[in-house]
């Protein structure tokens, strides 16, 4: 049985995380740590939250979850690639000079100071089955259109925008194709109204609101025809079946895994 210790185990995907874990019979939730929940009984309702990431190490954790903010997570792993414990991360905001460190952390053959085997990581931008399918199939897609624009939508808590999802669509997107038609606007009436752009021109707009969990669209046109995909998470244990996926994935994916794609088998 997988022993699992969750970072961020206070916030509300940390929280859904513990109770998925716990109720998962190959896992085992052994720690859950969010410094600001220290003393407060844990999500799945056993035991004490811990403020200390180094309560891992007598917990005997083999798989971290991380869903903490940007900051946190790089220092989380630093400590996660040095004590040898697998990592698995829903944690966005991370930038190209970030991600480069993680798989240096973790990537190549080497043994950690106590003999043991370096550990393994998966990053995902979205943990939903149906928002790994959505990536894929605008990917599919994006060379048959001429313009491309994605809308994503989510609650009024998130920080860092837009969202890694939408990042990762608008990336996979102008890999897949660099012939989007230019932006005709000559003229705004408000700064920023047509979003940002990628480097090759689809455009992306980040929409939050209270009530809305996890939400994204990505709407293409060409001649005479437009195709609009849309993903909706209403709730955040749809993140789950993919984090759970994740977890017990990591110790047969050596190095740095980005997405679920190759978990999933698309």
């Amino acid at each position: 049985m997988l022993k699992v210790g969750v970072l961020g185990a206070a916030g509300r995907m940390g929280h859904t995380v513990c109770v998925a874990v716990d109720g998962d019979p190959e896992l085992q939730l052994v720690a859950a740590v969010d410094p600001a929940g220290e003393g407060q009984k844990d999500p799945a309702g056993e035991g004490q939250k811990q403020a200390d990431i180094g309560s891992f190490v007598d917990a005997g954790v083999d798989v971290a979850v991380d869903f903490t903010t940007r900051d946190a997570a790089i220092e989380h792993l630093r400590w996660l690639a040095e004590h040898g414990i697998h990592a698995v991360v829903g944690t966005t905001g991370f930038n190209d000079a970030d991600i480069e460190e993680i798989r240096g952390l973790f990537e190549g053959d080497r043994l950690l100071e106590s003999g043991v085997a370096a550990p393994n990581c998966i990053i995902a931008p979205n943990f939903a089955i149906s928002a790994v399918l959505m990536m894929r199939f605008a990917e599919l897609a994006a060379p048959h259109f001429s313009s491309a624009e994605i809308i994503e939508f989510h609650h009024d808590k998130k920080i860092d925008a837009p969202s890694g999802t939408a990042l990762a669509t608008m990336r996979r997107m102008e890999a897949a194709s660099q012939d989007w038609n230019a932006d005709p606007t000559q003229s705004v009436a408000l700064p920023g109204v047509r979003g940002g752009s990628g480097e090759h021109g689809v455009k992306v707009h980040a929409v939050r609101a209270e009530g809305l969990v996890a939400h994204q669209e990505v709407i293409l046109g060409g001649a005479g025809q437009s195709l609009t995909i849309r993903q909706d998470s209403y709730d955040r244990v749809s993140f789950m079946p993919g984090v759970l996926l994740a977890v017990k994935a990591v110790s047969e994916r050596p190095g740095l895994t980005i997405g679920l794609d190759s978990l999933l088998g698309i």
